[in-house]
């Protein structure tokens, strides 16, 4: 019996794949990067973001992870369960 070990970063990779393959319009990314070290949240991110820009689809993403909020059009911070502020890029 061979034994095939997944890591975090690959195993959110398929995850995202598997979502991703059925062409959706809007994608709904709930921490995707939560439990991933910094180099696999890039990787992340990075397809994420490329998958956004060739579908134009509609890109939602929650995360703590302050270095991915450039890149949004539109920024709603939430603390304590209301909204503490809103941006438009």
């Amino acid at each position: 019996m061979e034994i095939c070990r997944v890591s975090s970063g690959q195993q959110q990779g398929v995850a995202i794949a598997r979502a991703l393959v059925k062409d959706p319009s809007v994608v709904l990314a709930d921490e995707p990067t939560g439990n991933l070290d910094r180099r696999s949240a890039d990787e992340v991110f990075a397809i994420l973001r490329a998958y956004h820009s060739e579908a134009a689809c509609t890109l939602i993403v929650v995360t703590h992870d302050r270095r991915f909020l450039r890149p949004g059009d539109r920024i709603v911070e939430i603390e304590d369960g209301r909204i503490s502020s809103e941006s438009v890029q």
